[in-house]
């Protein structure tokens, strides 16, 4: 398994991206459905809108809860998240393969930190 990127979810997005290019020199992406990322050496922050993250999981992005998720990608998503649910995370969303064809899923750790579990894209 290996961390994959940071998702910080943010009212603009692209002014979010623009600012980190500006401010750190980092070349960011804007992917005009309210989301895109920064290029910060061996990871990606990516910057979405609240209404992104809500249409992943209504738990996520909402103005005044979770402002971010740590992203990790997996070769075995299903054997990971059971792996984290019997640790002690709290399953939020089981894994399932999306129309792109990666398998995603999310959980709740014990500190409250939502982590995005998913197959590499």
């Amino acid at each position: 398994m290996k961390f994959a990127k940071t998702i910080v979810y943010v009212e603009d997005a692209k002014a979010s991206i623009e600012f980190f290019e500006r401010a750190f020199g980092w070349k960011g992406t804007y992917w005009d459905q309210g989301a895109g990322e920064v290029d910060a050496g061996d990871t990606k922050i990516v910057f979405a809108t609240y209404a992104v993250g809500q249409s992943h999981l209504a738990e996520v992005g909402a103005p005044g809860a979770v402002g971010f998720e740590l992203a990790l990608t997996s070769e075995d998503v299903e054997g990971d998240f059971q792996r984290a649910v019997d640790a002690g995370a709290e399953p939020l969303k089981a894994p399932e393969k999306t129309p792109w064809g990666q398998v995603s899923s999310y959980l709740r750790c014990p500190d409250g930190t939502v982590v995005d579990l998913a197959s590499p894209a």
